[in-house]
């Protein structure tokens, strides 16, 4: 299919060629995003798809991070989905509730971090080496990869549990994306991990406020 295949050009920007792969799924992300920013439920069936071209357009150029990252926010995007939908999450305006994490969610998610990005980026550097038929050649930057990758993994949690402590890190996250991705030539994902911050910081703003309005005591009226 022209919509799976990467080396398919939809348009060329300033001689850079963008496949309908890489196009559709940066409008979905960007899309989704805004709508996690905005505490929308509708983000999740967006995300979903956006997670399963990505999954497909970062195993073509070898990030296979980014590859079982996406499959994983895409399993995800289910649960979370199912989570936002509860009754008990709304907030007064119809949108869910957030909270700051707890001294031991931050402490569990830095170890999470550190440990999982140990024990997976030692994964990705000889996975080609453990399974060639699956992954034919060696991963591009096998542990800064793989450290966004956990960070995105324990960000996403922390996102279906509506805790403001995911847009620190996503933060981090794109601050490295924006880079890796115009080293690997993918210059467009890169322009948009701009916005991913720009949003990201947009959402830490806007949760914030929220928290903020949620834990105003209530006027009593005389």
């Amino acid at each position: 299919m022209i919509l799976l295949d990467s080396s398919i050009t939809a348009l060329t920007i300033w001689g850079y060629s963008m496949s309908w792969l890489e196009l559709i799924g940066t409008v979905c992300n960007i899309a989704t995003v805004y709508l996690i920013t905005k505490r929308k439920i509708i983000n999740w069936p967006i995300g979903i798809v956006a997670s399963a071209l990505f999954a497909i357009l970062f195993f073509q150029f070898r990030l296979y991070s980014d590859f079982i990252e996406n499959i994983y926010f895409f399993a995800t995007g289910f649960w979370g989905w199912w989570l936002w939908t509860r009754k008990d999450v709304f907030a007064g305006d119809s949108k869910v509730e957030v909270r700051k994490a707890s001294r031991r969610e931050v402490y569990i998610s830095l170890a999470v971090t550190v440990i999982g990005t140990a024990v997976m980026g030692y994964c990705i550097a000889h996975i080609h080496q453990w399974l060639p038929k699956y992954f034919p050649e060696a991963a591009a930057l096998p542990y800064l990869d793989t450290l966004t990758t956990v960070m995105s993994f324990v960000a996403q949690i922390l996102i279906t549990r509506r805790i403001i402590l995911n847009w620190q890190m996503w933060i981090i996250v794109d601050i490295i994306g924006i880079w890796l991705y115009w080293y690997k030539g993918l210059r467009l994902i890169s322009l948009l991990y701009v916005i991913f911050l720009g949003l990201a910081i947009k959402g830490f703003i806007d949760w914030r406020r929220q928290l903020a309005n949620q834990t105003k005591p209530m006027e009593v009226q005389v």
